[in-house]
């Protein structure tokens, strides 16, 4: 089973307000709602190509009902620790400006929870980690879970920044998909070609990821795969219209591909698929954009 964990979900409220003026009443032009979260957003995508998941994380109050209604009517698991001190963020998306919440503060106790539920994972089974840490929480929290399921064989998923990155490498993650600039601020650098991306990609996988995948926008991705070779794909043409969740949805089609018995280079294939079909629309991509871009 594939298991997401979104320690910090949100309801996204997107407001187009035309001629938007502060300090005075404004009318919407548009509005949409939507629920997200990296993991939450992984889970979506999998969906979508047919595979199961459970999400995890942290809910709480009426927006926590909320992502987990949203889940149960998408016939997504989802198995959350519910939060009475404090509820699920709402992120207000005016226009071309984010306004993102700092979410409730995570107890002790319920982190705890957490490390329960976690612990039916077994031998197989894959964790995706993603996305931020509250600054409630451990900042060595990735590094934590993985420590403590490292012995039971599960795989590991990380798509995260700097430090919380790296800091896992030594538990050998199964996947890790950094972007160019996040690789580049790993190693203080530029990532502007194919060499540049493969070449600090393989630092990584020497210590310890074993598939690097580096997405790198209108490029496409490269990916050193633990089989030691090195692919690439690049991006197909379409109109941009939101990037956001776009690398969620490559994670997502390179786990469906794995999981389906694809190689590795088509895994990569389906991941940069994936990615510029939820680009070139206001939603995340669904399994039939992302075959007809394969």
């Amino acid at each position: 089973m594939i298991y997401t964990l979104t320690f910090n979900p949100a309801v996204d409220y997107f407001i187009t307000v035309d001629n938007f003026t502060s300090g005075a009443v404004n009318r919407t032009a548009c509005e949409k709602i939507c629920f997200g979260g990296k993991g939450i957003n992984v889970s979506r995508v999998l969906k979508a190509l047919g595979c199961d998941s459970v999400a995890l994380g942290f809910v709480g109050g009426f927006t926590g009902d909320a992502v987990e209604n949203f889940l149960t009517q998408s016939n997504i698991k989802s198995d959350f620790v519910k939060l009475k001190n404090g509820i699920t963020r709402i992120n207000v998306k005016l226009n071309d400006t984010d306004i993102n919440a700092a979410g409730p503060d995570i107890t002790a106790p319920q982190l705890e929870a957490l490390y329960q539920k976690l612990k039916v994972l077994k031998s197989g089974d894959i964790l995706v980690l993603s996305g931020s840490v509250p600054k409630t929480m451990p900042q060595s929290i990735y590094k934590d879970i993985m420590s403590a399921l490292y012995d039971k064989g599960v795989k590991f998923v990380v798509d995260a920044e700097g430090a919380l990155l790296c800091e896992t490498l030594k538990y050998k993650p199964f996947l890790i998909k950094p972007n160019h600039h996040e690789l580049g601020a790993i190693f203080d650098t530029k990532i502007a070609t194919y060499d540049d991306a493969f070449f600090y990609a393989k630092k990584l996988q020497d210590m310890g990821a074993q598939n690097v995948m580096v997405s790198m926008g209108k490029k496409g991705a490269v990916l050193v795969g633990a089989d030691g070779n090195r692919y690439t794909a690049v991006a197909p043409e379409g109109e941009v219209i939101s990037t956001v969740g776009s690398g969620d949805s490559a994670v997502a089609a390179f786990l469906w591909a794995h999981q389906n018995g694809e190689t590795a280079e088509n895994c990569l294939r389906y991941a940069v698929a994936a990615g510029s079909a939820t680009a070139f629309s206001d939603n995340l991509a669904t399994a039939e954009e992302i075959k007809n871009l394969f």
